[in-house]
Parts: C-alpha cells; sequence; structure tokens
C-alpha cells in the first residue's frame, strides 16, 4: 500500500512526464523539459525529489518563476505554482515575451473561473492559445517530510503560526483567509490520499474552524458528479492509502499542550532539529575541521537526510546514545570492510595502478571482482558516516555547552511528578548550566506541569531567570494562557502529562574507549521509559473510540452524510487508521512519540497507520519567539 509521500511524489512525476500516464517499460529517451516553480512549489519538490531524479525525468533545468529568464524554444515549459495574482501576471508576461513553445501550467490549488478567463484573454492577445498544451489543478499543496509527517508550509511559515492565529488584534477577514488556506491543504492531502475521513476535533478552538470548514468543502465536493474528486475513495475501488476503512482525521489546537515545543529532547532526529535547525530535510553544519586549518569561519556544509539513507532512516528516532554507539559499529564495520579489500590487493600483488595490476584485476578471482564491484556502495558507506559523525559530533557539543542531557533529565521527572534532586531555584541560579534560553525553556516547562506553586516562590524564579539574562516576555502569554486552561478542567484533564522517568548512568561503557570519536564522558546516559505525550493519549482515545468526558465531547463530522451533524453514533467501530493534524505548529518530539505508540499497537492481524501533520514545523526557539511576541502584545495593548 501507497504512503502519503509517495503518492505525493507519483502525482509529481506524472505531472513532469506532460499529465500523461507514466509507462511501465523505462522509456528510451525522457521529454526534455524545464521546470518553472515558485517558492511554494520548490518546497514542495525539494524534500521529495532530488536534482539527480530531476535530471532523469528529462527536466534539464529548474528556475524560479520570478528570475530573469531567457527565451528557450522547442522545449515544453511546466509549471508548478499557486494561482496567486503575482503569479499569474508573471506567467502572461511569459506568455508576451514569448519565452516557451508550449506550455503545460500546473496549479496547487485550483484556478477560480474568473482568473483562468484573464489568462485566456491574455494568452489571445499575446497569440500564444494554441503554444498552451495543457491547465491542471494538481492538489498536492503539502510538504511530505517523511512517508507518514506533512507540513502546509515552510518559506513565510508565520503566515499559519501559533502567533498568528492567537494574536489579539487578528481581523475576521485574516482568520478566515488563513483557515481557508489550511482547509485547501487538507483537502489536497484528502484527494492524494484517496480517502474521505471522519473528522474528531475539539471545540471552541481555531480546530473547530478548520473542521467546519473542511467538511463544508468535502460535502461539497462528494455531492457534485462533475468535479467529485473522490472516485477512488477505498470505501468504493480500494484505491486508497488506508485500508478499506475510512481514517479518522483528528484535528487539534496547538493550545492543548505548550509544554512538549519546549521540551528538551534525546531522539536523533527532534535533535538535529532543536540544536541545528533542521529544514525540508536539510540541516547545515559547520565543518570545524576546515574552518580551523582556513582560519576564518567557511559556510556550513548541507547535509540531505533523506529516504534513501539507511542509518538516518533506522536511527532517526533512537536516543542519542544509541546513534553515537550506532556510528562506531558502522565505522568499524567500514574499515573491516576496507581491509579486506586491502588484504586481497595485497596477497595478489596489486599495490599501484601499474598497467599489469589492471591486467591481474581483469583476471582475477569471484572475490576480488566483488570486492571491486562492492567499492562504489563502500563509498557511499564511507560519506554517510562522516556525514553523521559530523552531525553527532556538532549535536554533543551542543551537548556538552548547555547540558542539554541534564535538562531532558530534569524536565522528565517535571512531567512525571518526580521529585527533583536539586531544587529548580538552585539550578537556574547556576551559571554554569545551560544558556538562558534552555532556563527559560525549563521554568516554563516546570510552570504548565508542575504542582500549583505559592506566588512568592514563582516571583524567586523569574528573578533567578531575570539575573541569568532571560527575556521574560513570554511568561505574560503563558500565565494567562494556564487561567484558561485551569477553567477548563476537561482540557487540562486531557493534557496531564505522564512519565514513566528515564533511568541515569552517569557514564558510557562502548564509548569511552581512547580511539573514540565521540569523547562521550560527562554525558548521562538516559535510557528513556516511553511514556505517552497529550496528542498521542488523546489520538489512542478516539481511534479506540473508548467513552471518556473530554473526548466524547469532541465534534463528529462525516462529510458523506447528506445532512451534516455532530452527533456522535453510538455504534463505532476503533478505527485502524488516523490523520493527526496540529493547528499552530507541530514538532518532530510528538511525531516520534505517534511513531513510537503504532509501533507498540501493531498485531500480525491489524495493521494500523498514523500520519502527523502540522500548519508549520517550529523547534523550541522558534515557538519561545511566538510566545514573547503575544506576551509583547498583553504588556503593550494595541491602541484602537
Amino acid at each position: 500500500m501507497l504512503t502519503l509521500r509517495e503518492r505525493q511524489i507519483n502525482a509529481i512525476k506524472q505531472m513532469l512526464n506532460l499529465n500523461s500516464q507514466q509507462p511501465k517499460a523505462l522509456a528510451a529517451e525522457p521529454v526534455w523539459k524545464i521546470l518553472i516553480y515558485d517558492r511554494v512549489g520548490q518546497d514542495i519538490i525539494s524534500p521529495i525529489i532530488s536534482i539527480k531524479e530531476l535530471r532523469e525525468l528529462g527536466v534539464t533545468l529548474h528556475v524560479q518563476l520570478h528570475s530573469d529568464r531567457d527565451s528557450i524554444p522547442d522545449v515544453p515549459a511546466v509549471y508548478f505554482c499557486l494561482p496567486t495574482d503575482e503569479n499569474l501576471d508573471r506567467i502572461q508576461q511569459d506568455f508576451s515575451n514569448g519565452l516557451y513553445d508550449i506550455y503545460h501550467l500546473n496549479f496547487l490549488a485550483p484556478i477560480t473561473r474568473s482568473k483562468i478567463e484573464n489568462l485566456a484573454a491574455a494568452a489571445l492577445h499575446a497569440g500564444c492559445v494554441a503554444n498552451i498544451h495543457r491547465v491542471y489543478d494538481q492538489y498536492v499543496n503539502f510538504i511530505s517530510l517523511e512517508d507518514d509527517f506533512f507540513i502546509l508550509k515552510h518559506q513565510q511559515s508565520d503566515q499559519l503560526s501559533y502567533y498568528a492565529i492567537n494574536r489579539a488584534n487578528t481581523r475576521d477577514e485574516e482568520m478566515e483567509a488563513l483557515m481557508d488556506s489550511i482547509v485547501d491543504s487538507l483537502f489536497a492531502l484528502f484527494v492524494t490520499l484517496g480517502n474521505v475521513p471522519i473528522i474528531r476535533c475539539p471545540r471552541n478552538s481555531a480546530a473547530e474552524m478548520v473542521a467546519r470548514k473542511l467538511e463544508k468543502k468535502l460535502r461539497e465536493n462528494l455531492w457534485d458528479a462533475r468535479a467529485n474528486l473522490f472516485h477512488m475513495d477505498a470505501t468504493q475501488a480500494g484505491g486508497g492509502v488506508f485500508s478499506f476503512q475510512r481514517p479518522v482525521l483528528l484535528l487539534l489546537d496547538r493550545n492543548m499542550d505548550l509544554a512538549t515545543p519546549l521540551h528538551h529532547t534525546w531522539s536523533y532526529q527532534a535533535l538535529v532539529h532543536d540544536v541545528l535547525d533542521l529544514g525540508l530535510n536539510l540541516v547545515y553544519v559547520e565543518d570545524e575541521a576546515t574552518a580551523a586549518s582556513a582560519g576564518a569561519r567557511k559556510k556550513p556544509k548541507a547535509c540531505d537526510l533523506d529516504r534513501n539513507d539507511r542509518f538516518w532512516v533506522t536511527h532517526k528516532g533512537s536516543p542519542f546514545p544509541t546513534v553515537a554507539e550506532a556510528i562506531q559499529e558502522e565505522l568499524e564495520s567500514y574499515r573491516n570492510s576496507e581491509e579486506e579489500i586491502k588484504r586481497l590487493k595485497t596477497s595478489m600483488g596489486i599495490e599501484g595502478e601499474s598497467e599489469i595490476a589492471f591486467s591481474l584485476v581483469n583476471d582475477t578471482t569471484a572475490l576480488l571482482t566483488s570486492a571491486v564491484n562492492s567499492l562504489p556502495q563502500l563509498m557511499e558507506k564511507k560519506r554517510l558516516i562522516d556525514m553523521h559523525t559530523k552531525i553527532a559530533t556538532a549535536i554533543l557539543n551542543y551537548i556538552k555547552a548547555r547540558r542539554l542531557d541534564s535538562y531532558f533529565e530534569i524536565e522528565e521527572k517535571i512531567m512525571s511528578k518526580q521529585t527533583l534532586d536539586k531544587p529548580l531555584l538552585e539550578l537556574l541560579r547556576d551559571a554554569e548550566f545551560g544558556q538562558p534560553e534552555d532556563k527559560l525553556r525549563l521554568y516554563i516547562i516546570y510552570y504548565i506541569c508542575g504542582q500549583q506553586l505559592p506566588e512568592s516562590e514563582l516571583e524567586r524564579l523569574r528573578e533567578a531567570l531575570q539575573a541569568a539574562g532571560c527575556d521574560l516576555t513570554a511568561l505574560a502569554y503563558v500565565q494567562r494562557w494556564k487561567s484558561i486552561m485551569n477553567r477548563s478542567p476537561s482540557i487540562s484533564q486531557v493534557t496531564q502529562y505522564e512519565g514513566g522517568g528515564t533511568r541515569t548512568v552517569s557514564m558510557f561503557t562502548k564509548l569511552v574507549s581512547q580511539g573514540s570519536s565521540f569523547v562521550m564522558e560527562g554525558v548521562k546516559n538516559l535510557v528513556v521509559k516511553r511514556h505517552n505525550l497529550p496528542v498521542t493519549k488523546i489520538t489512542e482515545q478516539v481511534m479506540e473510540c473508548r467513552s471518556n468526558a473530554e473526548t466524547d465531547d469532541y465534534l463528529y463530522l462525516d462529510p458523506k452524510l447528506l445532512k451534516g451533524g455532530d452527533v456522535l453514533p453510538k455504534n463505532r467501530a476503533p478505527f485502524q487508521d488516523a490523520v493527526v493534524f496540529m493547528v499552530g505548529g507541530g514538532n518532530y518530539i510528538e511525531y516520534q512519540n505517534l511513531v513510537d505508540f503504532i509501533k507498540q499497537k501493531q498485531t500480525s492481524n491489524v495493521h494500523r497507520r498514523i500520519i502527523y501533520g502540522a500548519s508549520t514545523l517550529t523547534n523550541a526557539r522558534q515557538f519561545l519567539k511566538e510566545l514573547s511576541a503575544l506576551g509583547n502584545e498583553i504588556q503593550t495593548p494595541a491602541t484602537s
């Protein structure tokens, strides 16, 4: 069964194949073409199709729509962009300038009747109507970062951010446009999946606004015989990405849990995003060795963490110490393979690159042939080991400098209501204990998840933060948020944090060897006991259709019903598949927690699947900025 990402890749490959079905057999020669995209189109393509794959699909050139472009005759031009006024003006300009002989226009979202009429008039005026071969609505307006993880925006993501949704002075029309943007992308997602979901969400939230708009859009499409995009609905033809049963779409509001986005993390992918800032599966790491030798700060090197990287796929969800050990093992395995090839060459007298050496290689044993044939894989393995060593070393430096292992351990104890080894005030006053940002994150988690504390103690903690150089603007918003949450017991009960805590070992056994790449002394080896975060707990309750006060009150919307309604049916079978979408920003911590949860739920008879999505992807630093901006609004109210 195809994953979400595979379906999106297939849709884009078909578009690059000029919207004709791809033949089963490999074509002798692809049709050469140029690809013209806007920023949104670029963000969608870059994490899922490499430049090498674009070349194989016949794309000789890929350029920005709004860049200066020369005329290229005799080659089809494939446009991939949103149908915004700015983009359409530029396409009309291309018509007037006669840049290309053949135009294939692919819009990420449906183009309105009036806009397509304006485009037709421009083509008529430029005399290039015959040059426009196809105009398509593509319904792929979302970004697949993993097989089961998507976001809606990367560049200009502040338009869909937590701050944009929750700021006080958002006008009604701005909020409507923001919600419509989320709905259009979620609609495209379900067209790509080939399924019509049942929608669940909490009432009186931004998630409810999205849910009602999405239900209306899905229903209107389903009951329009000419425009129905769900002919391949899984319930009819088995063509969907999920099983025969319909999936549940669980829409959640970021306001349900402000602690998790600020939590210091211990898994590889989430650490890369937190400390190195991972974006569209690319992370930039400074090469310390070359920077030192050059005597200047060199441009960071881009590391591509894609699905073809076996090590990344295997270990992205693993705790960091496990990753460090795995890199060491990979390195030893590579060295053994390298030594084996050297030994074979030496035993056969092939040391140099002379003609005799080459003739001997040509006439060698099957063993040596196999060794030589494996050289390209060996070189690729070495490249990936070097890349992960570089990334892991950079992370390790941050862990040591900022004591991130200790922060993770303390926050896990706070979330699971365990007693701290040291008073929080002492930790916040310790000048060597992390950066101001780390201390502020710890305090907010303590304030949200801890017991009710007297105001005098909170004041002392805030004074310690101020002395440490923290910007306390965010606290004004967090305090207001908590007072609202306390007035909504059903919400606060469902977002109770639980924890198994962690077992800690003071130093590593395998890695503290003299020849180790990672000197891990002083870093704790935290063995994490899995526990479900609030998002995962709600997902489990909704998928299992368990009756409880919190989720029973969630809206229940079925777009397939002719008459709308939000009444929960009495007899409900558990859901095998779910799409969990966070309005207001998601993170890798929640994603990994859902991945771990669904792995535990798999049985030989039942294969369950969860797709996690978010309006934007934010790390703790970005989320703190948004909270500070909201806190700033409270402290300095906008004057009307």
